[in-house]
């Protein structure tokens, strides 16, 4: 998305907030490095280096345009309880935007005309930076089919033994199958020179910070999924390790069915307690707000 980011335009945002002109050369420098590809030096007349250590920052700072679109309409149109409830008997509809660095949703209370409308919109301020949609990860969709954004997947789904719709926030398949292969790979074969113990440990830590990040949604049964296939993983390894039958694992464990080693027990994702959900209110404070950037 970032291949094309204009320099001139990027470079005006920056001056917004940063006037040190010694800074601001070293940040236009490192747009006009270039790259080398395949052995090969290429000049950069736009867009920011993929991979830059300032690229993620830089792109943050640039899509700072369409918050400040989104939020002039919110504060404009949408700001109070009466704005919004005489915009939806209008037929106009309400929205507003949700961002983390590239990654954003729009989340509509209106048609899906109104829906695609506001696309439109969002690729004319990107265009206004020289960057375009992703034409694959750009949909318009309802929330009762759902939608997947930093992870999560999101939907509106009848609360069971109920006549009531609630938004349920789950882990993506994307996600669970992203840490299954991660499992995967900490016991291929190449991992057998080590000890079950420092197996163990390097899955506990992976699995409890994967765990930490999805606790506040409806990850409990996900969380069981990951750990059974842990299970099966550290029993693949161990038959391997020790050519064993099957039979025998039961030598490796120390409750039941749970592996150990010495002090080291394997917990899994399951260890981590769900809390559901942390709500931190509508205004969550922010050391530079839009505000403040214009008044700078």
């Amino acid at each position: 998305m970032f291949d094309q980011i204009d320099h001139a335009v990027l470079m005006e945002r920056i001056r917004l907030r940063i006037s040190d002109k010694r800074v601001l050369a070293l940040v236009k420098a490192f747009l006009k490095a270039g790259v080398m590809h395949h052995g090969l030096f290429k000049d950069s007349f736009t867009g920011a280096p993929q991979g830059g250590i300032l690229s993620p920052l830089l792109a943050n700072i640039a899509l700072t345009a369409l918050d400040e679109h989104f939020h002039t309409q919110w504060h404009t149109l949408m700001g109070t309880d009466y704005q919004r409830t005489k915009r939806r008997r209008a037929g106009q509809g309400n929205w507003r935007l949700v961002r983390y660095c590239d990654d954003f949703v729009v989340m509509v209370f209106g048609t899906a005309e109104q829906a695609g409308m506001l696309r439109e919109q969002i690729a004319e301020v990107l265009a206004r930076l020289g960057l375009r949609l992703s034409v694959d990860k750009t949909r318009v969709v309802h929330i009762d089919d759902g939608f997947d954004f930093l992870g999560q997947h999101i939907r509106r789904q009848r609360k069971r033994g109920t006549n009531k719709l609630v938004v349920y926030t789950r882990p993506a398949r994307k996600a669970v199958q992203a840490i299954k292969d991660r499992i995967s790979e900490r016991t291929y074969r190449h991992t057998l020179n080590q000890s079950l113990g420092t197996l163990l440990a390097s899955l506990n830590r992976m699995l409890a910070g994967w765990a930490n990040y999805f606790r506040h949604g409806v990850s409990k049964k996900t969380f069981a999924v990951i750990d059974h296939h842990a299970w099966q993983r550290i029993a693949r390894w161990l038959l391997r390790k020790h050519r064993i039958p099957r039979s025998q694992l039961r030598r490796f464990c120390d409750q039941g069915w749970r592996f150990a080693e010495g002090s080291v027990a394997f917990r899994g994702a399951s260890s981590v307690t769900i809390v559901r959900y942390r709500y931190r209110g509508a205004a969550i404070p922010t050391p530079w707000t839009i505000e403040a950037a214009a008044a700078s």
